[in-house]
């Protein structure tokens, strides 16, 4: 049995918020109370440290099959369990996409051999084709906990309906990326920051909130569980926010660095600051922390996105793929632009992290409880961490290299194991 001592326990479900101990006991949680007998218990001290639940990312890209140079499930799992995520969902924009039963099988079966919790979406159209729906059902029986195109924006609004009528009777989330490519230029450049410094016609705001007010009028007249990823305007969250009060079944996340900086890093980092959605202004920063505070954004979620160097090492920045690595610094991220700066309390911050993301896609999971799931994080909210190169991630695309951050992650437990231990 393992004995977790002395720690502050913050569990967003029970809103508990006390020191205490946690003794698990395989995969489960048995017993949460104070000066628990350490008897026959191997002891760890959290005396000074945060235990909360494993977090949850609901939006990471493992590239397993067809990209495995940049990352594969294993390395991915790695990457999580030292963020402190024990459960993680792929998405789809694999080779080949995850479009049938047996591509989804092969990398469930891969995603069962790691030490946390890996799951997977399914695409809503095959191949990413914006044409065909795939099979729901067959997809949702192989164990597909959600559809997705995410990457591929679907701009035909009858398919989408059809694939939101299809996917309520499947009692199915959609979640979808909302960039109109019909309103956009060069992809990963905030429309400002691409014409003044890089004399292009960027990404823009409209094509990103366009798309939304659309989907999200379509998820009310359906009645389907739609879900916005990675918001990044102003004028989406108010979208959001009007579809909410009209009773759509709409929920939506925002990544860390949408909350954390503005455009301006691409003139520092570079194509490691490049990503879809671009980093945007400082006004649309305060507004997704404002979606946040208000509950119209109820999920932070990474979008890890990780890709070799050498293909972010090209000379013409418009022709660096988009995307950076997440979860080795979301945690740091939350604490350092969301508690620190007093918009998010450490509870609210953590429910966006656990508790949401996995009611929202049905996972056991983001709670502590007795018989609960043994899956724990273990962090030290006042440390000062300055990101390093090394990531345990096969890549090190993060603009976040070289800055100091608040809080640390020292040790996440997963199904009651230890799979990550800061040494």
């Amino acid at each position: 049995m393992l004995l977790i001592k002395n720690g502050r326990v913050l569990d967003p479900k029970s809103q508990v918020d006390k020191v205490c101990d946690i003794l698990i006991d395989g995969q489960k949680i048995v017993k949460i109370a104070e000066q628990l007998d350490s008897k026959d218990c191997e002891v760890i001290d959290a005396t000074g440290l945060v235990v909360a639940p494993g977090l949850v990312d609901v939006h990471v890209h493992f590239r397993e099959p067809g990209q495995t140079h940049k990352e594969d499930i294993h390395t991915g799992a790695l990457s999580a369990a030292a963020g402190g995520f024990t459960s993680v969902v792929m998405m789809a924009n694999t080779n080949p996409t995850i479009s049938t039963v047996e591509t989804l099988q092969e990398v469930l079966v891969s995603a069962q051999k790691e030490a946390i919790h890996i799951y997977s979406v399914a695409t809503v159209t095959h191949q990413f084709d914006g044409k065909s729906i795939t099979d729901f059902a067959a997809l949702k029986k192989a164990g597909a906990v959600a559809l997705s195109d995410d990457g591929i924006p679907l701009t035909n609004a009858a398919v989408v309906r059809a694939a939101m009528q299809e996917a309520k009777k499947q009692d199915m989330l959609i979640s979808l990326h909302e960039e109109d490519p019909d309103l956009n230029g060069i992809l990963g450049l905030n429309e400002g920051i691409a014409a003044k410094y890089f004399h292009v016609c960027g990404a823009t705001g409209l094509a990103e909130y366009s798309m939304i007010a659309r989907d999200a009028m379509i998820a009310y007249e359906t009645g389907a569980k739609v879900h916005i990823q990675h918001l990044s305007k102003a004028e989406s969250v108010k979208v959001v926010a009007f579809a909410q009060g009209l009773g759509a079944k709409v929920s939506a996340e925002v990544a860390p660095q949408h909350f954390s900086r503005t455009e301006d890093l691409l003139l520092t980092k570079g194509a490691n600051a490049k990503m879809n959605p671009p980093l945007r202004t400082e006004s649309d920063r305060l507004a997704v922390i404002e979606g946040l505070k208000s509950g119209v954004i109820s999920v932070i979620a990474t979008d890890h996105a990780p890709h070799h160097a050498d293909e972010k090492a090209v000379l013409d920045i418009t022709q660096a793929p988009s995307g950076m690595t997440g979860l080795e610094t979301s945690l740091s991220l939350g604490l350092t632009y969301l508690v620190e700066e007093g918009h998010l309390s450490l509870m609210d911050l953590l429910e966006k992290m656990t508790l949401n993301p996995a009611r929202l896609y049905g996972l056991d999971a983001g709670y502590l409880a007795e018989d609960g799931p043994a899956d724990l994080v273990l962090f030290d909210p006042q440390a000062q961490r300055l990101v390093g190169e090394t990531f345990a991630s096969k890549s090190s695309n993060s603009p976040f290299v070289g800055d100091l951050l608040k809080g640390e992650v020292l040790l996440t437990i997963a199904s009651g194991n230890i799979v990550y231990q800061k040494v």
